[in-house]
């Protein structure tokens, strides 16, 4: 027996609460939501994925200014 729940589950759940609840679960899970992608950017910082894109961007600044 598998005690997981479903994403089905969970939408027929949720659509059995109040407008209020359904609000504050969707801040909720857009605060998690922010949460995750926080810790993947800062992953690929650390791990320089984003080295080539920060190069381009510092480039770009500089030849802007110079203009």
């Amino acid at each position: 027996m598998n005690s997981m729940t479903t994403r089905l589950e969970l939408e027929a759940a949720i659509k059995q609460l109040p407008e209020s609840e359904i609000r504050q679960l969707a801040e909720w899970l857009q605060a998690y939501l922010d949460e995750i992608w926080d810790r993947q950017i800062e992953a690929d910082l650390a791990a320089g994925k984003l080295d080539r894109l920060i190069a381009q961007a510092e480039a770009e600044i500089t030849n802007n200014s110079l203009k």
